[in-house]
């Protein structure tokens, strides 16, 4: 199955390179469509979601869409399987438990994907490891001219790209860059940098975007206005703000080591003693402890891991992820169980890629 194939790599905006990979973790720049002459999803009835399913996937496959991609019809799978996409940034919460025929295609790598059935009837992915807001947009782009060639969009010459949210009327594009901002959070300095965020109307959100929260110091800025600013402003907020972020996490690190080197060592020390320790772990208290140990190799404070080999952990104990690893379902504390012992596997003589 596709999904069993998937377990064995991770997407490439988990590689841990591109430009700025120390501080951004990836890029990402997403299109809201609609096709003209069906009602929008949430006014669509199961016939027409049928409808507009079955179109795409046919008209994909004619699209010119290079490279080799997969296409899921995601209403055919189970829960687990579902969670399983989410956890990847394949699929969004609200695709996970919408109801009616939907679907997802992506290409082998993860970088490119879209959304068939979500809030709009289509919703075009670009992931890229790295500061590459650019090369996302132009990447995506490209793909959004391949498919309109074989899909009439709803639109309008007013308003622009027609979405069943008003927020994303005109370009329907929302661009994302997400951070890893440790010392940052250590150094109390967060409130601050967000606060001037809220006043350019640039929203901050958790690691897998709009209605979660933060965890493990990972945070996506992206932008909340469309209507009214072309793409290339869109682009042009976020790429004026993220490197002064940068610049701010880089300069606490640095102060971190400087004034308080014993108790950052310390910190990271145990952080990756217990991930190689413990008999439980949830799955919360992972991604704070891979947080820091994360932190610890960028400070070069642990010297047997690498960005690639953290990230693919960061993943891998998902609970969905974590499931399909142990090839059979998890209740209760099974989960911490199964997530300890699997960590302890991974970490017992480092991981360390070239």
């Amino acid at each position: 199955m596709i999904l069993d194939d998937m377990l064995k790599s991770t997407g490439e905006w988990l590689k841990g390179t591109g430009p700025e990979a120390d501080v951004v973790v990836s890029s990402r720049v997403r299109l809201a469509r609609n096709l003209a002459d069906f009602p929008f999803t949430n006014r669509a009835s199961a016939m027409q979601k049928g409808e507009i399913e079955a179109l795409v996937r046919e008209r994909l496959g004619k699209s010119g869409w290079e490279g080799h991609f997969q296409y899921i019809q995601v209403h055919t799978l189970n829960a687990l399987e579902r969670e399983f996409l989410r956890e990847r940034q394949l699929i969004s919460r609200e695709h996970v438990g919408a109801e009616g025929p939907r679907g997802v295609a992506f290409e082998t790598q993860e970088s490119r994907s879209l959304m068939v059935n979500e809030e709009d009837h289509l919703r075009l992915q670009v992931l890229r490891s790295g500061f590459v807001l650019e090369e996302a947009w132009e990447d995506i782009d490209k793909l959004d001219d391949l498919i309109e060639e074989r899909i009439t969009y709803a639109y309008s010459e007013e308003f622009g790209f027609l979405t069943a949210c008003p927020t994303n009327v005109g370009t329907g594009m929302r661009a994302s860059v997400m951070l890893h901002l440790p010392a940052l959070h250590y150094t109390k300095q967060l409130e601050k940098v967000f606060r001037a965020l809220q006043k350019i109307n640039l929203a901050v959100r958790g690691l897998y975007g709009e209605g979660t929260r933060a965890s493990g110091d990972f945070y996506q800025i992206s932008n909340q206005i469309t209507l009214g600013k072309s793409e290339q402003q869109i682009l042009k907020d976020i790429r004026e703000v993220i490197p002064m972020i940068i610049t701010y996490e880089r300069v606490a690190r640095k102060k971190l080591l400087d004034e308080s080197r014993m108790l950052v060592e310390d910190k990271v020390a145990r952080a990756y003693g217990t991930l190689r320790a413990a008999a439980m772990m949830t799955s919360e208290e992972t991604m704070e402890l891979l947080s820091t140990v994360r932190l610890g190799i960028q400070l070069e404070l642990i010297k047997d891991l690498n960005l690639m080999a953290v990230n693919e952990l960061f993943l891998q104990t998902q609970p969905a992820h974590l499931q399909r690893l142990q090839g059979s379902p998890l209740d209760g504390d099974e989960h911490n169980v199964a997530r300890a012992r699997y960590l302890k596997e991974k970490l017992a003589n480092g991981m360390s890629r070239n």
